[in-house]
């Protein structure tokens, strides 16, 4: 005899809102050097210990906007429960929530760079460094970044 469970909604395929329709997540935003061509370069001071460099790199915002993972309008309803994790190569994470990104909310500025002091960043490093220059401590300025994703809060 068949067993009548429902099964659980899969959060990976879809997040639906009472409100909203269907929005997909996860979204992967693409890293590679196509995917950020387009986008305005920005120019950034990092600190590392006593070390001060100057890098170049993209503004997350637009990256994630550029690839439909954020509106280009001020946030609204469906989006407001989004976060986008930030992975690195050795299992490092870091959350940020869209709200927190958009410059009608929290207008936090962060930045995945690509070159410091005037050299691409080297494998110790990179190939891609974030950096959120407003944070007092640089804990979310995370090395070697290797995917970023935006979930829907389960």
């Amino acid at each position: 005899m068949a067993s009548a469970h429902a099964q659980p909604p899969d959060p990976v395929t879809a997040h639906q809102h009472a409100s909203g329709p269907v929005s997909p997540s996860p979204i992967v935003v693409p890293l590679d050097a196509a995917a950020r061509a387009s986008l305005t370069r920005h120019r950034v001071e990092a600190f590392a210990g006593d070390a001060h460099q100057h890098c170049e790199g993209v503004s997350l915002t637009a990256l994630l906007r550029a690839h439909g993972a954020m509106s280009e309008a001020a946030l609204q309803d469906d989006e407001l429960d989004r976060y986008v994790r930030i992975d690195s190569r050795d299992g490092t994470r870091v959350l940020f929530s869209l709200a927190e990104l958009d410059p009608t909310l929290g207008g936090r500025a962060v930045y995945l760079v690509d070159r410091c002091d005037g050299a691409p960043l080297d494998s110790a490093v990179g190939p891609l460094r974030l950096l959120v220059p407003a944070d007092a401590r640089p804990t979310r300025s995370l090395r070697q970044v290797d995917r970023i994703i935006v979930v829907a809060a389960p």
